[in-house]
């Protein structure tokens, strides 16, 4: 049993490592540019889109703030766009709304060149350069869907969120040429997910007070340095099973993970990371549900959708769930049985489940900190385990060339 200061120090360590899985404010601010010109480029005046009032919003990772780094440089990290349409004219089909998008895509020289092959739902923009690429979905929504949304996004109460779903398209639909119903369209709702995620997110009042919903939704959310307890758990999930699958495509899909993971949070919601993720982990299986013999990972936003039903025509994905799972719960008690014993076996045990550069990097931004707080008079030691941090009994000094304090 961890004492309250080695769990603050671990806290404090897991922010770090969290934190050196996120992307930098540099990297925010330079998708954000990119973001801007290609909703520019489809509202413009002269854009064959202009009088379907397009309007470009995120989704996914991007938007719930639990996008994690590749875990090879050589990787892209990837952004989810909603690329949003009004006045659907009435002959349209699926493939009218996703051709025409296309189309305006590919007016554009510099994006024409940027196209990677059309994907089954989505236009994709690779950015070589800056190692990212944007998958933009097209879309229909209602005439008063911006109202609607920022509601939804405004009022923490509101738990209905059905209205804000979206029609989109799938090039794999026997209908996908010929219906121009919408209402035989694949339903998504991105941003009733996300409404569901920060509800929860935010669940101690503590941070609801310091968390802006609304901000959720602007074209481009602003860069958050600090994370909730939520975020940062799910990116240490998604980086854990990163470490353990290395590419595999079978591996845990992240929308499971974090759906999971949300229902967990949800049960048990807290501001301690370590003592949260330790919970979280040992809990995930028994939101999974057994449907006449079917594993369901239910959409919280609809529940006709089985976010695992590729695990029937793919039973590795499910064997590779539960093999993970398996591994998580193992990984995350040793990081507790370890702290226990000293830095360089937590390094150590945190090296095996989420990488060695990234908790390098975690602990050398936590030997900094404490550096800092050293020099400043602000460390202190816990009189009964030498654990450093705050919140300790016993002030520590800071060091001089000379091995004396320097507050002598």
């Amino acid at each position: 049993m961890l004492t309250s200061d080695q769990k603050q120090q671990l806290n404090d360590i897991l922010e770090e490592l969290g934190s050196s899985l996120d992307i930098t404010r540099t990297e925010h601010e330079t998708i954000g540019e990119s973001y801007k010109a290609v909703a520019n480029w489809l509202a413009n005046p002269d854009s064959n889109l202009q009088s379907y009032d397009p309007q470009i919003l995120p989704q996914g990772s991007f938007m719930l703030g639990t996008m994690v780094r590749p875990v090879s440089d050589e990787d892209d990290l990837d952004i989810d766009l909603v690329c949003q349409l009004k006045r659907k004219p009435a002959s349209w089909t699926q493939y009218n709304l996703k051709q025409t998008v296309g189309d305006r895509i590919r007016a554009n020289e510099t994006y024409a060149q940027m196209l990677d092959e059309e994907g089954r739902r989505c236009w994709t923009l690779k950015y070589a350069q800056q190692k990212y690429h944007m998958d933009i979905l097209p879309s229909f929504v209602s005439e008063g869907y911006s109202v609607l949304l920022e509601k939804a996004f405004s009022n923490i109460e509101q738990k209905e969120v059905d209205d804000l779903a979206i029609r989109i398209t799938d090039k794999t639909l026997p209908n996908y040429r010929t219906d121009p119903n919408m209402d035989n369209w694949h339903k998504s709702n991105p941003f009733g997910y996300a409404k569901w995620f920060f509800d929860i997110a935010t669940r101690p009042v503590e941070l609801r007070k310091a968390f802006s919903l609304s901000e959720s939704i602007k074209p481009i959310p602003s860069f958050r340095e600090q994370k909730l307890p939520l975020q940062r758990i799910v990116q240490l999930l998604k980086r854990h099973r990163d470490i353990i699958f290395d590419g595999d495509e079978d591996k845990p899909i992240s929308i499971i993970i974090t759906t999971l993971a949300t229902r967990a949070y949800n049960d048990a919601p807290g501001t301690d990371v370590a003592d949260t993720l330790r919970n979280i982990a040992f809990s995930l299986r028994s939101y999974i549900e057994d449907r006449n013999g079917i594993k369901w990972v239910v959409n919280p936003v609809n529940n006709e959708e089985n976010f695992a039903d590729k695990w029937v025509e793919h039973p590795k994905r499910k064997d590779n769930f539960y093999k993970w799972l398996t591994q998580l719960q193992a990984d995350v008690e040793n990081v507790h049985n370890t702290q226990e014993r000293g830095f360089s076996y937590l390094s150590e045990s945190l090296k095996k489940s989420f990488g060695d550069s990234a908790v390098t990097k975690a602990f050398s931004k936590y030997g900094e900190k404490t550096r800092l707080l050293r020099e400043s008079g602000g460390l202190k030691m816990a009189a009964t385990t030498g654990a450093l941090g705050l919140s300790g009994r016993t002030v520590v000094g800071g060091h001089n060339f000379f091995g004396t304090d320097i507050d002598e």
